[in-house]
């Protein structure tokens, strides 16, 4: 039995973030019924890369029921109603204030269905200056100062998958579960509130609390502002190798076994991480020159005996060939896809992963 069987989600939703949330419900055996208008979730239409169909949907809506409502009708919104009186949590993330427009408001919800747990997921949040404002990913990154440290000195830059949605949704999951813990404990439900913009700020402590201590961190690209060496460098043949040194320990062994060079740490340029960082430039250098001597085979090897952090420069294609990538195969109306599997795994339990649904489809349940 997986352990969310039993409960039934209720998700009004569209786009990434909480169907995001919802699928991980769903993965872990809720029944969830996925509210869309008749054309269907836009998401539907993103791209056509998953056998004709949008990957994002394919991706973030297995074992879902579709359920077509109407929400602009007096009828649809009665089947809305009927819907959210049997259900255990209401997850939605529409435009603000539209439930409200629609009589589903969180207070009315939170006094008729006292064990409902709610999550609302907005651009800005319900108050604040932003609060009405249209919010999408790539806008939260922009907004939320994410994409000035994202990127080469070049200029701002966008994080290469949908990260605020992706943060989002995995915020509300946690939140949710959390929820249904305290409801068993006390039986009451939870109204709980989270913006994408909150979400990105809370993940962006770090070079908050470094710009408001006067080091603003700058765009470096595979770098890392305050270790060196810590990025990429070049093998004799041309392959890109990410390395990490993370202490004087690492510096050293690095020096002897990887670079031949074991007298380096003496000198005092070289001698502490502060005084490497300083000198960025003549410490990527000596790494580059010694790596730049060396083929692709030899480094790796080097670097293995050596037991230093390192890291291909990979891309999607190399991904995919990936020795350590785990796949799922999810039934769609268009065949079977495979994709990446969900990162946690429950040792013992063989999960199975439901269909994903064509507009207005309740999946069939064993």
């Amino acid at each position: 039995m997986l352990p969310l069987e039993g409960l039934t989600v209720i998700a009004v939703e569209q786009a990434v973030a909480a169907p995001f949330c919802s699928s991980r419900l769903a993965d872990a055996g809720a029944h969830v019924i996925k509210i869309e208008r008749p054309e269907g979730d836009f998401a539907r239409g993103y791209d056509a890369a998953a056998k004709g169909q949008s990957s994002y949907f394919v991706w973030l809506n297995r074992g879902k029921d579709s359920a077509v409502v109407d929400l602009a009708t007096t009828e649809g919104r009665a089947q809305l109603e009927e819907l959210i009186a049997s259900a255990d949590v209401l997850l939605q993330n529409l435009k603000p204030g539209s439930m409200d427009k629609l009589g589903f408001s969180r207070e009315r919800l939170r006094k008729d269905y006292p064990k409902l747990i709610m999550c609302t997921i907005t651009g800005y949040g319900d108050t604040g200056p932003y609060a009405d404002r249209k919010a999408y990913d790539l806008l939260i990154q922009a907004e939320s100062g994410l994409a000035s440290i994202t990127g080469g000195p070049e200029g701002a830059s966008r994080v290469g998958m949908s990260i605020v949605d992706v943060a989002t949704g995995a915020t509300a999951h946690a939140a949710i579960l959390e929820a249904l813990i305290g409801r068993g404990r006390t039986g009451d439900g939870a109204d709980i509130r989270i913006s994408m913009f909150d979400v990105m700020a809370d993940w962006l402590t770090v070079p908050l609390l470094n710009a408001e201590d006067g080091k603003s961190p700058k765009r470096i690209g595979l770098a890392h502002p305050s270790i060196a060496p810590y990025g990429v460098f070049r093998s004799r043949d041309g392959k890109e190798i990410l390395i990490s040194i993370q202490s004087e320990r690492e510096w050293k062994t690095l020096c002897a076994k990887v670079l031949g060079q074991p007298d380096l740490p003496d000198d005092p340029r070289f001698a502490n991480m502060v005084e490497r960082v300083r000198n960025r430039a003549l410490t990527d250098g000596i790494v580059s020159d010694s790596f730049g001597r060396l083929t692709r085979e030899e480094l790796l090897a080097r670097l293995a005996e050596a037991d230093i952090a390192f890291a291909e420069v990979n891309s999607m294609d190399d991904l995919a060939r990936h020795p350590h990538l785990r796949r799922i195969e999810v039934d769609t109306p268009n065949g079977k896809v495979s994709y990446p599997a969900p990162a946690a795994i429950v040792v013992g339990e063989d999960r199975p992963y439901g269909k994903v649904p064509a507009i207005g489809e309740r999946i069939k349940r064993s």
